[in-house]
């Protein structure tokens, strides 16, 4: 619920790195293939960002977040963007940005569903994403696109 939680703002202009000068983009299908490309993107830019110091930290994260993405796109049917009503299975939406130290990344799905931390047993083989998150992020949470349907959950990593 938006306002239990510190990490769940309702607007983009509450998230970090909204000005940063350094930005990439991808759109992937809801598929699990999604998680490895993003991850080899990560790896890519910030080798190309001079930022490798903070890639496998940030490729750590990546996979973390496209695969709650993936997972929280199965099942639907559409999706709202800017606006419009878009049938089909919606893609997960994938960003960087960077201000030469500090990573930003945030990751999007259509599922209005934010993110939430679970407390596992030790013998639980899944649920444990999000704390790898928090445990590796400077800060991380979610925010409510505008005039869209879903989430963008966000991380920031730094040295």
């Amino acid at each position: 619920m938006i306002g239990t939680d510190p990490r769940v703002t309702t607007s983009p202009m509450h998230a970090p790195g909204t000005d940063w000068e350094l930005r990439t983009f991808l759109e992937l299908g809801a598929l699990p293939t999604a998680v490895p490309c993003a991850r080899l993107h990560t790896r890519q830019v910030l080798w190309e960002w001079h930022l490798d110091a903070l890639s496998e930290t940030a490729e750590l994260i990546v996979s973390e977040l496209v695969t709650n993405a993936v997972h929280a796109s199965t099942g639907l049917t559409g999706s709202r963007r800017a606006g419009r009503w878009v049938p089909g299975t919606p893609p997960v939406r994938f960003w960087l940005a960077s201000d030469r130290q500090r990573v930003l990344i945030q990751v999007g799905d259509a599922s209005d569903r934010h993110p939430a931390l679970q407390h596992t047993g030790p013998d639980a083989e899944s649920g444990r994403g999000l704390l790898l998150v928090e445990s590796l992020s400077a800060e991380w949470g979610s925010y409510l696109p505008e005039r869209s349907s879903g989430k963008i959950v966000w991380a920031i990593v730094t040295e």
